[in-house]
């Protein structure tokens, strides 16, 4: 039995996702979770064989969170489930300690054989990642630390620095100093420009 924590902020995905689960017999959720802190908790507490999470979710959550979860519990197998481009995203996710990433748009048969994939020790990713994982030109936002690729996720999502300070637990100075560097990074001038630029690298 495959043992499932799931975490999502939408009560309607996380029902949706236990519906096509309760239908395979080897696959058991046994815990779900609304928030990044509230997962970390249950793992903390106690032992699943999978977390299957969502990339953007109030308190903790992204590339932080994957490391958190990995310090507490090493051998957890992780799935991302998100909204997110696979090919922009799923890099980094395997990078932090993933396992997996997947989708939300993906078929149900797909989740479950990523499910199982995954617990039995293998990787799982789309195409599309993988063929970004194997290019050798790297897009200019490689460039980023996690750190300031989360920040630069969330501006472009429209939080403000106070609001990102408050979900990342840094400090407004710091924020500020990531943007700065962020717009550095990527030869910027401004958000407006940086909104445009993560839209056409398909980062929204």
């Amino acid at each position: 039995m495959i043992r499932i924590l799931i975490a999502d902020d939408h009560n309607i995905v996380r029902d949706g996702l236990k519906r096509i689960l309760a239908a395979h017999g080897d696959l058991d959720v046994t815990a779900e979770a609304a928030s990044g802190d509230e997962m970390l908790g249950l793992v903390k507490a106690n032992d699943y064989d999978i977390v299957m999470m969502d990339m953007s979710m109030p308190g903790l959550s992204g590339i932080d969170l994957i490391k958190r979860l990995k310090i507490e519990k090493p051998k957890l197998r992780i799935l991302v489930l998100s909204m997110h481009g696979e090919q922009q995203y799923a890099a980094r996710a395997l990078r932090a300690g993933a396992s997996g990433y997947l989708n939300k748009d993906s078929a149900a048969e797909m989740l479950v054989g990523a499910l199982r994939k995954i617990a039995a020790g293998g990787v799982h990713i789309g195409d599309a990642a993988a063929a970004s994982l194997m290019a050798s030109e790297k897009a200019p936002h490689e460039a980023l630390s996690d750190r300031e690729f989360e920040v630069l996720r969330l501006l472009v999502e429209g939080l403000g620095p106070t609001e990102i300070g408050e979900k990342l637990h840094l400090s407004v100075k710091t924020v500020s100093t990531h943007k700065t560097r962020i717009l550095e990074k990527l030869n910027l001038g401004s958000t407006a420009e940086l909104v445009r630029f993560a839209l056409e690298h398909k980062l929204l």
